[in-house]
């Protein structure tokens, strides 16, 4: 038995999950280590994870359970950059076990069956499991298919089987399609979790918090008060070495079905009238149905891609993204995309949400900036700094998780004298919180059965339905000017346009 673990405890109100057994898919990757064996330690650590709880990978690796809890407990102290309570560590290694097979071998997943009785009875974890494929898209639907015809999908006597899927959801609208079908003919859509990481950001969380929560908000979060809303996910890295994937992918699939449009859902759903899960994704539904598909000429207006030449990051020569690893040299797949959305309903019409994302960009930043519109009686015209700054409400996601308000204050002295200022709240230094990876919210809800922050089936076609118009546009007009900005910049030019041809700002960055 492992030392007492975490010292301290649950800071909040939550009570740990229910007892179960977590079978990741896609064990050995890299997700796992990075990502989901941090975020396990984490809860452990919040005594969110119940003593009656194990993990069991499963891979094509030839580990024994030992040489499983070896490779997890290095993984640990690489990628927990706060350190690590060894009783915490030693309590989650403890509970982990592994099984080797591949995907398409029937014998594996009832070996795989008998393997998860026998953690049961030793673990106590009462035959619940959450399943959660950490693969590529393409091996859900044969791994949920092994797991019904061992009959590890039922839901019997009282025990709850759940299943999580990674990102990508598809590859478009059709794709999308085909897979909800096919899962939803083994799986009850309330087992299904569909995940996207942005979500356990604690920004993301508390955009509801500062929405509904305090009532100076919510009264002036509409298109009378708000002149526009920016939303940004930079990155400054490459593809690194995932070119073959990126190729397929590119910017406008990876980001903007699930990423982006989750933070604008967030952003401009009415009030729910509880936080019963599909309520709260209702709301977030309408928000998607009232975004017409694009015709091919407000594609060609209102949507810009990119991809990135030579340049420079951190003072380091970058190459072009056509000379990465597996990423051919005429490849016209975009690294950038930046778009102008019209939401059509009461409360947001005409108000712009300008997306962009893209990688080898100036900075790495998350944020979502809300610029409000200006005083209708410019009293202090002839002030010495000229015209006054629009307010803003900046939502920092990362790398800093924070909330800024930026207003105009008088500067101290016998002249009418204005300027900008700040008023700035970190999470890091009010609540003291230690850095987390995403996960461990969506891991917490779908061991609870919170489906309030995943997907449901019709929304995430609906996303792909307003992201196809711009594909199949894009298929049939290729670009002429690839690539069409330096690494270390902002991106094209003409994401820039986008704004400054409305008057609304230099560029989309808000130093």
């Amino acid at each position: 038995m492992a030392a007492e673990y975490a010292k301290g405890g649950n800071s909040g109100e939550s009570a740990p999950s229910s007892p179960c057994i977590m079978v990741v898919f896609g064990a050995s990757g890299d997700l796992t280590k990075r990502k989901l064996l941090p975020a396990l330690y984490n809860l452990a650590a919040q005594k969110l994870l119940p003593e009656e709880f194990a993990v069991v990978g499963f891979g094509r690796r030839t580990f024994g359970h030992e040489d499983f809890r070896k490779y997890c407990s290095d993984a640990l102290t690489e990628y927990l950059p706060q350190g690590i309570d060894a009783g915490t560590r030693d309590w989650l290694v403890e509970r982990l076990y592994f099984h080797s097979g591949s995907f398409d071998e029937s014998a594996a997943f009832a070996e795989l069956k008998d393997l998860l009785h026998k953690v049961d009875g030793e673990r106590k974890t009462g035959g619940n499991y959450l399943f959660y494929m950490a693969t590529a898209p393409e091996f859900f639907g044969d791994i949920t298919r092994q797991l019904k015809g061992v009959d590890l999908t039922a839901e019997t006597d009282g025990h709850w089987r759940r299943a999580v899927f990674e990102k990508p959801f598809g590859h478009d609208l059709a794709s999308a399609k085909a897979l909800n079908k096919e899962l939803l003919e083994l799986l009850q859509e309330k087992q299904i979790y569909r995940i996207d990481h942005y979500l356990g950001k604690e920004t993301v969380q508390n955009i509801m918090a500062l929405r509904f929560g305090n009532g100076i908000f919510e009264p002036i979060w509409n298109r009378r008060y708000i002149d526009h809303v920016q939303i940004t996910v930079a990155e400054t890295v490459g593809v690194e070495m995932r070119g073959g994937y990126y190729d397929e992918a590119g910017a406008l699939r990876d980001m903007v079905p699930n990423h982006l449009f989750q933070l604008v859902t967030l952003m401009a759903m009415e009030p729910p009238s509880s936080f019963d899960a599909n309520i709260v994704r209702e709301e977030q539904t309408k928000v998607l149905r009232a975004l017409p598909p694009m015709t091919q000429a407000e594609v060609a207006a209102r949507v810009v891609r990119g991809q990135y030449g030579e340049g420079e990051e951190d003072g380091q020569k970058a190459v072009a993204y056509r000379s990465e690893p597996q990423v051919p040299p005429n490849s016209a797949t975009e690294t950038f995309v930046a778009m102008k959305l019209q939401i059509e309903n009461w409360r947001w019409a005409d108000t712009p949400f300008y997306l962009r994302t893209g990688k080898r960009l100036q900075n790495r930043e998350t944020k979502i900036v809300i610029q409000f519109r200006r005083a209708p009686l410019m009293l202090f015209h002839q002030v010495k700094n000229g015209p006054l700054s629009p307010n803003q409400l900046v939502l920092h996601i990362q790398p800093t998780e924070g909330i800024s308000l930026r207003f105009s204050a008088k500067v101290p002295g016998p002249i009418v004298n204005l300027q900008p200022v700040e008023m700035n709240f970190r999470y890091t230094d009010y609540f003291k919180a230690l850095p987390s990876t995403g996960y461990e919210r969506l891991l917490y809800d779908a061991m609870t059965g919170d489906a309030t922050l995943f997907q449901r089936a019709d929304t995430v076609e609906i996303a792909w339905g307003v992201v196809q118009p711009i594909l199949d546009t894009w298929k049939f007009s290729p670009p002429q000017d690839f690539p069409n900005y330096q690494a270390g910049s902002w991106g094209p030019k003409e994401a820039e346009d986008l704004m400054t041809k409305e008057g609304r700002g230099r560029s989309w960055c808000n130093e």
